[in-house]
């Protein structure tokens, strides 16, 4: 099968396609026969040497999309449609960046759909994390206000979708105007355009500031989303697009504004339960839900990908078909 493999950290000329065995699933294990899969920026943490527990060489991939080509419990039929996410993908074992992948029995999600695979393959990590974020760091309600940090990014716009299908105000930012329009198509009501103090701008749309707050930047913007947020409002720390993980010398009381919380969300395939992938994919392909999908690339062209993905040229998510 083909593959991409890292031998180790550094530019995107360190990712090489190579001709690797076929995996062999173990029991409680499963082959997928890829048939695209999504670019996250985990994968590009890995390629700069910022993601720890990583052995090599490595086949990347934190997620991938596909059928069922083998699975010896007999859990999952031949050509069911599944997607699987995270669990050590693509770090402690060889991920979803090629033909082939195995991985264990409880990172299968199934569901049944018609959609285009370049579609489907820009939904798997995309939703879970979205979505957990809303449910599980959140607890999003009808009703309230949501600010986006980072809303250009593929789960910022699919937290932005899924945040106004539960009738959520929702608020969003980016650096680059030219990409506003990415995020009014996607619902936002207000689209910030990140001057550094998107606390100002929000107070002057909500004097009180938001109720809610996802956090996809990182440890830079962290102190002025937190300013943004109401009292008793929450803030859900999920990405790092800066790549800047941590906060230095970090004193709390001095960090945090009064009464705002803090929260953070990292989940796996067991937070994305098949109802909920079912429920979106069957919004999508009847028009009620969309899916912000920016590029499609072929397995030759990973390396364009992964720097279109470093430099942040993406407005959405970026798939490659296998």
């Amino acid at each position: 099968m083909r593959a991409v493999v890292l031998d180790a950290p550094g530019p995107v000329s360190n990712l090489q396609i190579r001709e690797l065995p076929v995996p062999e699933p173990v029991e409680g294990w499963v082959r997928i026969k890829v048939k695209a899969f999504g670019l996250n920026r985990s994968e590009l943490h890995t390629r700069l040497g910022l993601a720890e527990g990583v052995t090599f060489p490595r086949v990347l991939g934190i997620e991938a999309t596909g059928i069922v080509d083998a699975d010896p419990s007999g859990t999952f039929a031949p050509g069911q449609q599944v997607v699987t996410m995270m669990g050590g993908m693509g770090r402690t074992f060889d991920g979803g960046y090629a033909e082939y992948t195995c991985v264990p029995l409880g990172q299968i999600v199934p569901f049944k759909s018609e959609l285009d695979w370049s579609v489907l393959g820009a939904i798997p990590e995309m939703l879970q994390t979205a979505n957990g974020s809303l449910t599980v760091g959140l607890d999003a309600r009808p009703g309230q206000s949501l600010l986006i940090r980072g809303g250009t990014s593929s789960v910022g716009t699919a937290t932005a979708i899924l945040a106004k299908r539960i009738g959520m105000t929702v608020l969003a930012t980016t650096r680059n105007a030219a990409k506003a329009g990415a995020l009014e198509k996607a619902g936002v009501d207000h689209v910030l355009i990140d001057d550094g103090d998107v606390a100002a701008q929000v107070r002057r749309i909500l004097p009180d500031g938001v109720d809610a707050a996802l956090e996809l930047v990182g440890t830079p913007t962290l102190p002025d989303t937190l300013r943004a947020t109401r009292i008793h409002g929450t803030v859900c720390f999920t990405g790092m697009l800066s790549n800047k993980w941590t906060v230095k010398d970090f004193y709390p009381i001095a960090y945090l504004p009064t009464g705002v919380r803090l929260t953070a969300y990292s989940g796996d395939a067991s937070d994305l339960a098949p109802e909920v992938l079912q429920s979106y994919l069957d919004d999508v392909a009847a028009g009620r839900a969309a899916v912000p999908l920016d590029r499609v690339f072929d397995l030759d062209r990973i390396r364009d990908a992964h720097a279109l993905m470093e430099f942040n040229g993406a407005k959405g998510k970026l798939v490659v078909v296998i």
